[in-house]
């Protein structure tokens, strides 16, 4: 069933506009096996008038042993039911469906904007992510691998395509806790090529920190490169210093294609590694909490040629 203003995030916006991106992404870490899984289901309307919209996918399982592995689907027409469908994928309220994934996710948090509100709503941004579902229970099937009480999130992106270079975390810090990062610059144009800014949502202890604002990204420092990235976030006399590794024989490269047909590399890895210090000011910095998550931080990187 519906959960309200929670599911409304996760219905679809497309309503059949040209230069369009719509995405839902799970990502889970199973706690049995220490496997991780990435469920990316997206709709691509491109620019052009005579160019149909499609709908396509993919799911990449990242083994605690051996070698990530992608199984794709479509390109079909984008179907009618549920939030998300082509064929026989299907993304609804606690249920996502595929030809080789049977799974139901719960979460009774709160949703995480890891962009304003406002941004989201009224779509001010050349594209925004929010986590309807940041401390989602995955339980199910994929292949012949039976997943229970896996913890993930599930995740929405919409606007005209990707950035021109990005970062994301999202990570489960236990209790409750967990952590979104986006570091994004946007699209270039002409000669000029501006930095990514970071935008850091923590969850600790069921209070949100720092507020979703823009200013707050302005203000912190990302470095994105492979396999490091790193970011600094600094607001109400606390910062946050995020440390991230994307092990090359842990990852998969991915080619993105955006609706005005330009392509991006994604490298995304569902067992990265990080490390994350939480400092409070008290006339010197000192350490609040710190977490090292070492396999089962949710990341990527994504570049353009």
């Amino acid at each position: 069933m519906e959960s309200g203003r929670v599911a409304e995030l996760g219905r679809p916006r497309w309503g059949g506009q040209r230069h369009r991106l719509e995405v839902w992404y799970a990502t889970f870490t199973d706690p049995a096996t220490g496997d991780g899984y990435w469920l990316h289901h997206e709709v691509v309307a491109p620019v052009a008038d005579d160019a149909r919209a499609y709908a396509h996918g993919w799911l990449s399982v990242f083994p605690n042993t051996g070698v990530p592995v992608t199984t794709r689907f479509g390109p079909s027409p984008p179907g009618e039911k549920g939030w998300f469908s082509a064929g026989d994928v299907l993304v609804e309220d606690g249920v996502l469906r595929g030809p080789c994934w049977d799974l139901t996710f719960t979460d009774d948090t709160p949703p995480l904007y890891t962009f304003p509100k406002l941004a989201w709503d009224r779509e001010l941004l050349p594209a925004a992510q929010i986590v309807p579902y940041p401390a989602a229970t995955f339980s199910g099937r994929v292949n012949d691998s039976r997943i229970d009480a896996a913890r993930g999130a599930l995740a929405r992106i919409y606007g005209h395509g990707s950035a021109e270079r990005w970062a994301w975390l999202h990570a489960d810090l236990g209790d409750g806790d967990v952590v979104e990062i986006v570091a994004a610059a946007p699209r270039k144009r002409g000669p000029l090529s501006l930095r990514p800014l970071p935008v850091v949502r923590l969850r600790l202890d069921g209070e949100d920190w720092p507020s979703a604002n823009l200013a707050n990204a302005v203000t912190g420092r990302a470095h994105v490169d492979l396999p490091r990235w790193n970011v600094a976030v600094r607001a109400r006399r606390r910062r946050l210093r995020a440390s991230v590794v994307i092990p090359p024989a842990r990852s998969v490269a991915l080619t993105y294609v955006d609706p005005d047909g330009s392509t991006c590399t994604c490298t995304n890895s569902e067992r990265a590694s990080a490390e994350l210090t939480l400092e409070a000011y008290h006339g010197g910095w000192r350490t609040e909490r710190h977490w090292t998550l070492d396999g089962t931080a949710h990341a990527e990187v994504g570049t353009r040629p």
